[in-house]
């Protein structure tokens, strides 16, 4: 670039035309290069992308154990999305990895563009302790491509085995997992919960979730549940998932506020995790239970709080969520139940916590600013078009309305002289036949007067019918008839006199100046366009220029950001005035050249036919 610019100013153009079209010349460059180096997209159909950040390190949620194959939550509203840009239903929703290739799995819990709330599950593969990862939600995409692709069942490890957003109101759980593990009967709705929609206890009864072989608990075995809970009221004991078999059982709850895992292997042996912090009441808190290796963990908000010495026991049966009973039924609210046939990792339950938890969730995940595609409606040109002024937009539509008056005459003109060139060539080759016997023209049938003597068929004729020459000979013959009327119908032989001939010349060039006005009717506006468009532009320009520095000068902020914009879009005026000029005067050349043509087919036209007629009446009457 920077010999570009020293090639610029040391050419020597002495006309300031030129050095002015080398500058705009380096801008379409320096454009045209800063488009070309523009990131990757994935899909051009796709107009809108915004980055997702997803922030392990210590800056982050400075999460250091192990994480995994995690779904996380990303909320969206006005502030990181544009719901009017999207469909209604989200179904242009699409989630691409880092590489801008590779397609993440998602589904949507919920998509309301007319709350502006949106709550996308998308899963993230192999994510690291202390790692920054990112990924790109695109959007902005009304065409048929966009159809719905989201998949709840994929958007999930094949360890996870029942997953609960508790989104169906008036009708029991769906599992949104791959196992497919539909709750029994139906709860209470409770609308605005952590995510979306939740359930509501009052401790009069619970939701029952039927046995199934993907739910079995082996003795010693691995799983994991977790859930949002908010207690309304801190009751003894309070249950808010329990199982149990015989002389077995297991219950998460919570007594008096504070949480607790019991295990019972046996009639006799039954354990529960040691006091930690008592919850408050009206207050949404995480809550995990993992067990694995022979210990039972109790995770609050992603931290692990108590660990119990004991595995959980071999389970089948029915689960029940928020107690069997009105005597330990759990009173208060909870959502997005999960649970797995694996224990775990630490960070993964951090995550959750975490990215799922509301306002905390920005230490973890970010929606970045919004990026779109580079169109001629964005990027480079959409910056100058929105920088452009009112002076500017007027000019503009000004050299708007002249180009399409240049490219209309333009393109009428060139299919005007293409039938003139087309119907004159067929005439002369014509008129070479009977040019040395002019006896067609004594005739007393017009029809083979056109013809040629039935020379000419009519394929043939309907081509002459647009040529200049075969206007003019229609001149030269009426002409003769007017003057041989008499002795034509008495078939004598009568000879033109030379006044005669020399009035039959006047009407010929009279004829010939009428078709060359023909020939150059509406080519003045090319000439307006080539001459004015480069000065209307200039015009644009200057004013453009003097605005932007009245404004800086305003301000009284002199930097290259506040300049740049209104200098490149002044320029704006200058180009579009190049734009109209350019193809007019590339026109107007070729088409002077197909009117030279024609007219020195007239003039020779002429020439011959005034000599052929003087020659061959003279002859006739010697």
């Amino acid at each position: 670039m920077y010999r570009f610019f020293v090639s610029l100013f040391s050419c020597g153009c002495a006309n300031p035309l030129h050095l002015r079209a080398l500058l705009l010349a380096g801008l379409a460059l320096i454009s045209c290069s800063s488009l070309a180096h523009a990131g990757s997209w994935w899909d051009d159909e796709w107009t809108i992308r915004r980055k997702v950040s997803l922030d392990a390190t210590a800056k982050g949620a400075a999460i250091t154990d192990p994480i995994g194959t995690v779904s996380v939550l990303v909320r969206l509203h006005d502030g990181n999305f544009q719901f009017a840009s999207a469909k209604e239903d989200g179904s242009d929703l699409r989630f691409v990895a880092a590489d801008d290739k590779t397609q993440l799995t998602y589904h949507i819990e919920k998509f309301d563009s007319l709350l502006s709330e949106a709550f996308v599950w998308v899963k993230v593969p192999g994510f690291k302790p202390g790692e920054a990862l990112n990924f790109w939600m695109y959007y902005g995409n009304q065409g048929p491509k966009a159809v719905r692709v989201e998949d709840s069942k994929a958007s999930y490890d094949v360890d996870t085995v029942l997953v609960y957003h508790f989104a169906e109101h008036g009708a029991a759980p769906v599992d949104a997992a791959i196992s497919g593990n539909n709750a029994q009967n139906a709860g209470t709705t409770s609308d605005g919960a952590m995510i979306g929609a939740g359930l509501r206890f009052s401790g009069k009864g619970g939701v029952k979730i039927p046995g199934a072989p993907s739910l079995a608990w082996s003795d010693g075995g691995a799983m994991t549940w977790s859930a949002w809970i908010k207690p309304t009221l801190l009751a003894s004991n309070a249950v808010i998932f329990s199982r149990r078999e015989g002389d077995k059982g297991f219950v998460i709850g919570v007594d008096n506020g504070v949480p607790y895992v019991e295990i019972k292997s046996s009639a006799t042996e039954v354990k529960r995790t040691p006091a930690v912090e008592a919850l408050a009441i009206n207050t949404w808190r995480h809550l995990a239970v993992v067990s694995g290796a022979g210990q039972t963990m109790l995770y609050i908000d992603g931290e692990n709080l108590a660990t119990l010495a004991a595995p959980v026991p071999g389970l089948k049966g029915i689960a029940v969520i928020g107690g069997e009973d009105s005597d330990t039924g759990f009173c208060g609210e909870l959502d997005e139940l999960q649970i797995a046939k694996a224990a775990r990792p630490a960070g993964f339950i951090k995550v959750a916590a975490i990215s799922q938890g509301g306002d905390k969730a920005s230490k973890l995940l970010n929606v970045g600013a919004e990026e779109q595609a580079s169109t001629w409606l964005s990027g480079t040109f959409g910056i100058l078009m929105k920088s452009l002024t009112v002076d500017g937009w007027i000019v503009i539509g000004v050299l708007v309305v002249m180009a399409v008056i240049s490219w209309w005459v333009m393109y009428s003109k060139t299919a005007y002289l293409n039938g003139i060139a087309k119907g004159n060539a067929q005439f002369l080759k014509a008129w070479r036949h009977v040019a040395r016997d002019l006896t067609v023209l004594d005739d007393v049938d017009p029809e083979k007067v056109n013809t040629f003597g039935g020379s000419v068929d009519k394929a043939g004729i309907k081509l002459m019918r647009t040529a200049s020459v075969f206007r003019i000979y229609h001149i030269g013959v009426e002409e003769i008839r007017h003057r041989l009327a008499a002795d034509l119908s008495m078939n004598t032989r009568k000879a033109l006199s030379g006044r005669s001939i020399q009035a039959i010349r006047a009407s010929l060039d009279g004829g010939l100046v009428r078709e060359t006005q023909k020939l150059n009717s509406l080519m003045v506006f090319l000439t307006i366009a080539i001459s004015g468009g480069p000065f209307l532009g200039l015009l644009g320009t200057v004013v453009g220029v003097m605005i932007t520095f009245a404004a800086i000068a305003a301000a009284g902020d002199v930097n290259v950001n506040a300049i740049a914009p209104g200098i490149a879009a002044a320029l704006v005026a200058t180009v579009a005035g190049l734009v109209v000029a350019i193809p007019a005067l590339f026109g107007y050349n070729y088409l002077t050249s197909k009117i030279k043509e024609a007219t020195t087919d007239m003039h020779v036209f002429v020439d011959e036919f005034v000599t052929k007629m003087a020659e061959f009446y003279r002859e006739r009457s010697e």
